[in-house]
This record gives structure tokens, C-alpha cells and sequence, in this order.
């Protein structure tokens, strides 16, 4: 249902160019909104008019027209004015507002659709038979983004988005949690990640810069049907939890290239615990301290050169050796070797992951 303001910046808007005085009323004889103030028409004037059968009536210099919604009736609209210019702009009037009626109505048709679309909630037949009846094309590229919010910003990240992207060009901006908003991108065919990437950092800055929020954004895969629209969401739930788990630093998170990480988040848990047992024992890796992680990941970022990571470290090439050293007598793992690092990282990975699964009990 169109809001009150709606209704009343529309016939404020006729008012000014006609110079005709307008208002509606709703069936339960209330003013919803007016250019005028008048004792001359009654609730029980307009509760007659409602319950006739008549389309329009004419009561005084009262022009007292009906707005339907398909065959409902919603609103009585009275233009105030003698002649045919009052009676003609209540017509206009009648039938901007039964526009607004549809397409206000459509679009929550269309956010009521896509919720269900994306959580799986509906019949193949059905998602094209309704598709079409919203006038969504069916047989286009998308690709589904995540943007995670501050849940007391996330109303402003909501208008930003929906300042950024139109649904005139087939985007929608929807929700299905306190947490999340969800952008539905419309692709053109040269639309390729680059371009996905891009739409993300985007989204990122704009939302630091104009909403002064920091958000995380994750997306699936390019998708080229509508039923296929939730795999690309549910693709993009799994990168977002996964760059918050194993990729932290990242503001921006892709289904595609999420890596080892993808593996490690779809394991077991009891082949975790297993793993690291097997690995460290009772030592395992989040108990190490700060010093020595951040040595440990400045010196895979740099591929296991020493010197290198000595340099950015600001450390005698010594000292790094000797914390090295010292891992290796508590772990029993080389990380200077390759297969020792991969194992160690790998451990490292599972470790957070173990971490989130926790976090995720309280």
C-alpha cells in the first residue's frame, strides 16, 4: 500500500499546476491527505458514495471520483472545482494514484518474489510463471552480491544501495536477514569478474565514503536463468563466511577464487581435530604468540625468503632465523622447507576455522 506522503506530494504536485484543490479519503472516512480544508464533505458522505455503485458523484462543487486496485476499492478522491476542469484533473488524479497503487504493489510483489527465489521456496513452474506476470526477465545474466552491515547502519546501506542501483535496469536490492543486504546484479554479456570485482570495491567505497560504514562484500558465480539466481547466492553466503574466516584482511570476497579455503570450510569438524592433533598435538597454532604469527605470515606472504622478510619486518636476518628455529623445536615442522610450510599453513587455516565453528555455539 503507498504511503500517505506518496499519496499527498502527488496531489500537491497536480495541485500547483491546476490550481485545483484536491483530497482523498480513505473507506473509513479519514482524510488520508489534502490540499484544502472543507466541512462541506463528510464521512458519511464519502461512506455513502463508497457503498453506491457509481464511479464518480457530484456534490456541490465536490467532484467525489472512486480509485480502485483491479476491482477493489481503496481511496475516494475529491477534486474541488466547478466545471469540466475539476471533473477532468479528478480523472488524472484517480488515475496516477491507481498507477501508483500497481507499481508500488509490484515492487513489493517483486522483493516478496525474490526472497523466495533465493531461499529455494518455490516450484520451477512457478518462478517463470511469476516472473513473468512482475515483468523479470528470465533468460539474462546475474550474479548475486552480499553485503554485510552494521545492523544499526543497515536501513542507510539499504538507501545507498538503492541509490546506486536501479530496478528500472534489472537490479533488485532485497533482504533475507537482520545482517545482510543482497543486491541482484544485471549483467550485460561482456560482463565478465573483473567487472564483478570491480562493482564490489566499488560498493565497498561508497558505502566508507557516503554511509561511513565498513561492509564486506562477497559474490557468486555468474549465473545465466533466474532459477539458477539462488545457487549464486548461496555461493556468495559460503564466500562470505569463508573471507571472514580464512581471508580476514579482505574487504571483498569471490566464490571463485576462494581457494584452499573453500575445501577446509566444507570439512568435518572431527576430521579438523584430528588434523591438528596429528600435526601439534596439544600445542596447536592459536596458541603461539603475536610475535611469532606475524613472523610466520610475513614470511609466507614474502614465499619463504628470509631476507626479505627480515627487511619488512625490520629484524636482524639472524633474529628471524632464530624464531624459525624456535617454531620448528615446538612444532617439529621446517617452515623454511616447502612441505613443511604447506603443511603448517594449511593448519593454520584449519585452526581459524575450528575457531569459527566455536564462536558459533555461543
Amino acid at each position: 500500500m503507498i504511503s500517505s506522503q506518496v499519496i499527498r506530494s502527488s496531489i500537491e504536485e497536480l495541485k500547483t499546476i491546476s490550481k485545483i484543490d484536491l483530497s482523498v479519503w480513505d473507506l473509513e472516512g479519514k482524510v488520508v491527505a489534502s490540499t484544502f480544508e472543507s466541512d462541506e464533505i463528510t464521512p458519511a458522505l464519502i461512506s455513502g458514495f463508497a457503498d453506491s455503485p457509481a464511479d464518480s458523484q457530484v456534490i456541490g462543487a465536490h467532484h467525489l471520483m472512486k480509485v480502485l486496485d483491479e476491482e477493489e476499492l481503496l481511496y475516494i478522491l475529491d477534486a474541488r472545482g466547478s466545471g469540466e476542469d475539476a471533473y477532468m484533473l479528478g480523472k488524472i488524479a484517480v488515475s496516477q494514484l491507481q498507477h501508483l497503487i500497481i507499481a508500488y504493489k509490484e515492487r513489493y510483489d517483486r522483493n516478496n518474489f525474490f526472497q523466495n527465489l533465493l531461499l529455494d521456496n518455490m516450484l520451477l513452474v512457478d518462478i517463470y510463471n511469476r516472473a513473468k506476470k512482475l515483468h523479470i526477465e528470465a533468460f539474462v545474466r546475474r550474479a548475486v552480491f552480499l553485503i554485510e552491515t552494521d545492523k544499526e547502519k543497515d536501513s542507510a546501506t539499504t538507501e545507498l544501495l538503492n541509490g546506486m542501483f536501479s530496478a528500472q535496469v534489472g537490479d533488485y536490492i532485497t533482504a533475507v536477514d537482520e545482517s545482510n543486504v543482497i543486491l541482484i546484479k544485471e549483467l550485460e554479456q561482456e560482463d565478465d569478474y573483473t567487472k564483478l570485482d570491480q562493482i564490489a570495491n566499488t560498493i565497498v567505497d561508497m558505502m566508507n565514503m557516503e554511509a561511513m560504514t565498513n561492509v564486506r562484500v562477497a559474490y557468486g558465480t555468474i549465473v545465466n536463468e533466474l532459477k539458477e539466481v539462488s545457487k549464486s547466492y548461496k555461493e556468495a553466503k559460503m564466500a562470505l563466511d569463508v573471507g571472514k574466516i580464512f581471508y580476514a584482511e579482505k574487504k571483498v570476497t569471490a566464490y571463485n577464487t576462494l581457494g584452499i579455503g573453500r575445501l577446509i570450510y566444507q570439512l568435518p569438524i572431527n576430521l579438523c581435530r584430528i588434523f591438528i592433533d596429528e600435526i601439534f598435538g596439544s600445542n596447536i597454532p592459536s596458541e603461539l604468540d603475536d610475535e611469532t604469527l606475524t613472523t610466520i605470515n610475513k614470511f609466507f606472504e614474502n614465499n619463504l625468503n628470509v631476507s626479505e622478510t627480515s627487511r619488512q619486518l625490520f629484524v636482524h636476518r639472524n633474529t628471524l632465523v632464530y624464531r624459525i628455529e624456535k617454531l620448528e623445536a615446538s612444532t617439529g615442522l621446517d617452515i623454511r622447507t616447502f612441505e613443511d610450510a604447506l603443511t603448517f599453513k594449511i593448519a593454520l587455516m584449519v585452526v581459524n576455522y575450528m575457531k569459527y565453528l566455536d564462536s558459533l555455539d555461543y
